[in-house]
């Protein structure tokens, strides 16, 4: 099973990825940078969804 803060994390991935276009079409730089950061927020919580993953797989060894 996977946890639920990989798929929340990918989410906001795309979400921010979206919204750095659209604030680079537009000329937005504000919504370009509010884009870039909700990737890296993204980022890391996808990796606290995979080390929670880790330690559920060693703790079911």
């Amino acid at each position: 099973m996977v946890d639920h803060n990989r798929v929340e994390g990918a989410a906001k991935q795309v979400k921010g990825s979206v919204k750095e276009a659209v604030g680079k079409v537009t000329g937005n730089k504000q919504t370009e940078a509010e884009g870039k950061a909700e990737q890296i927020a993204g980022k890391a919580q996808g990796k606290v969804g995979e080390a929670k993953d880790k330690v559920r797989d060693a703790v079911k060894r």
